[in-house]
């Protein structure tokens, strides 16, 4: 094994919704490991973020705001950043979010959105980056951020929990369709992780000063239900998508990586007051 095979230099990356949480980590871990960084985000405080944070690390960077919902626009962006770096050799697929919301009470209108956010945005994007790479025959890494909510039920959160449970069958379909163009499409699926909309910094620059404290309960509830005991840090999605990104991962493919500190290995067991684990509600 060589450390040249976690290196990005002279790749170009992509990353939807890249300007906060694990977006914004994933970008920024790419961008350490060498790739130019192209992202895509809604707030345009967080585009300006990212200009600067990626620029200090001596990598070129473009900024786009945009609106994934809207899929001409979506489809703007991507061709501006063809244009302006001639190739896109990496995709993440990280834009996506929910408000919890019982599913009967659910309008069209919302449950619409969810779909256009978490679903239709990765299918369009990543339509765009294959035909890019296949017609430079160069192959590429495709990566998916979905959710753990994909795997298992979500109680309100019906919608969300569809959409990601698509984008995982749509990384395993597409993880066989295209690799005869050597092109790989893994997907990492978080649980419970610290991102500003999650701890309250839902517009504006990113600012975990603003961020809120987790109270006794909380931190208990986390060291309960996560068998590691804690949130998990965007920044491990990140390390997590630099790996299924580069030449370290060269023969894996169609794979759904939990990224939850076992949370999904867990499949409901907890931790008693005790510290045992049991299956509720025997404490």
């Amino acid at each position: 094994m060589d450390k040249n095979d976690i290196d990005l230099s002279g790749k170009v990356a992509v990353i939807t919704g890249g300007g906060g949480g694990i977006g914004r980590a994933i970008a920024l871990c790419m961008a350490d490991m060498g790739a130019d960084i192209a992202i895509i985000e809604s707030i345009p405080e967080r585009c300006e973020q990212m200009r600067e944070l990626v620029g200090q690390r001596g990598r070129q960077v473009l900024a786009l705001e945009c609106n994934v919902m809207e899929a001409d626009k979506l489809r703007e962006a991507m061709q501006a950043i063809k244009e302006r770096f001639g190739r896109i050799d990496i995709l993440v697929n990280n834009a996506g979010g929910v408000a919890p919301r019982a599913f009967v009470d659910l309008k069209e209108s919302s449950f619409r959105r969810h779909i256009e956010l978490n679903l239709v945005s990765t299918v369009i994007a990543t339509q765009i980056a294959a035909n890019d790479m296949i017609e430079r025959g160069e192959g590429g890494t495709i990566v998916n951020v979905s959710s753990i909510e994909g795997s298992r039920a979500a109680p309100n959160y019906a919608v969300y929990a569809a959409c990601k449970a698509g984008v995982n069958n749509l990384t395993r379909t597409l993880a066989v369709e295209l690799a005869v163009h050597n092109i790989r499409i893994n997907t990492i699926a978080p649980d419970m992780t610290d991102t500003p909309g999650i701890r309250g910094n839902l517009t504006g620059p990113v600012d975990e000063s603003i961020w809120y404290k987790r109270n006794e309960a909380q931190v208990e509830g986390l060291r309960r239900r996560v068998p590691m005991g804690r949130a998990g840090i965007a920044e491990e999605c990140g390390r997590a998508a630099v790996f299924l990104a580069s030449p370290m991962s060269s023969y894996i493919t169609g794979v759904t990586l939990a990224v939850d500190g076992g949370t999904w290995a867990s499949s409901g067991w907890v931790r008693s007051s005790e510290n045992k684990w049991i299956l509720p509600p025997e404490d």
